[in-house]
């Protein structure tokens, strides 16, 4: 996050002597037979604030030495496309299993299932990707539009955007020479001052993502994902539909796991929700191919 970012400068400039606190400190103290005093004991790293969440005793997700801590940093934030992924990847496999399911239901024949299949991935897919390109260019031209407001409001009127700032940071709790100090390390920088007021002003912190690795993911995933209920049918496996409902349910699976890894839910709640919801739609869409079927069918 940018707020963490941006922590990181503050803290190199605000009192950098306060780095060393509970390492130890070396005293000039005499004892009782006039002796040169050690050095003191490292003050002990306290519990966990209270307020942490019931989480916060799990082992850190990296380190945190002095030089992984420059390493990871150095490296900036990263983008990241997972709710792409997840996104196409439950509807491709939703929808075509939804389809697939609604199909046995009306006792249609595999060949059938599988035409009406591979379009939905091509279709459906297409317009998933596209839909996602749009909405993902708009969050992109958003953030360059309140990047140009925020530049054109420092040239017109600097001191009330430093006025901004510091208001910003006086309700985290600075105040003082403290509060001037990180006014004026963060507003010394163009970039890291519009990136500040981006972040704590409009809440769009990070960079923005690319529209077209977006809707390339969401594509990807549907595709993958949403083949794998029509592998059955594809190679005349006996008892398609039911192999098909198992491989599906597997997908549901395994996406809800890979969802966990970024999640506060456990691997089992992810999965299981996942798995749950594509069922349900599943189960819809059998009931109205059998209805459909029942009323038509002559």
């Amino acid at each position: 996050m940018w707020i963490a970012h941006n922590a990181r400068t503050v803290l190199q400039t605000i009192d950098r002597e306060r780095c060393h606190r509970g390492r130890g400190v070396r005293a000039e103290a005499s004892d009782g037979d006039g002796s040169a005093g050690a050095v003191r004991p490292a003050v002990a790293p306290g519990p966990p604030p209270s307020d942490a969440p019931p989480d916060s005793t799990r082992t850190p997700e990296h380190g945190h030495t002095p030089e992984e801590i420059r390493h990871r940093l150095a490296r900036g934030p990263s983008v990241s496309y997972l709710r792409d992924w997840v996104y196409g990847g439950i509807d491709g496999a939703v929808t075509t299993f939804a389809l697939v399911a609604g199909a046995t239901g009306a006792a249609l024949e595999s060949r059938v299932i599988l035409i009406l299949g591979f379009a939905n991935l091509v279709a459906d897919g297409f317009s998933m990707a596209a839909a996602n390109y749009s909405g993902t260019k708009a969050e992109e031209q958003e953030y360059r539009h309140l990047e140009a407001v925020e530049n054109r409001h420092i040239d017109a009127d600097p001191e009330g955007e430093r006025n901004e700032v510091r208001e910003i940071y006086r309700r985290k709790g600075f105040d003082g020479a403290d509060l001037e100090r990180v006014v004026r390390v963060l507003t010394g920088s163009r970039r890291r001052w519009i990136d500040t007021m981006l972040a704590e002003e409009y809440g769009l912190a990070g960079l923005p993502r690319s529209p077209l690795k977006a809707a390339a993911f969401t594509w990807l995933a549907f595709a993958v994902c949403g083949l794998m209920p029509l592998l059955p049918f594809l190679f005349a496996v006996p008892l398609a539909p039911h192999v098909s409902f198992a491989v599906t349910t597997l997908v549901f699976l395994l996406i809800g796991g890979l969802k966990s890894q970024w999640s506060s839910h456990s691997a089992l709640v992810s999965a299981g929700e996942t798995a749950g919801i594509g069922t349900i739609a599943a189960a819809v869409a059998f009931a109205i191919g059998a209805l459909a079927e029942h009323l038509l069918g002559g």
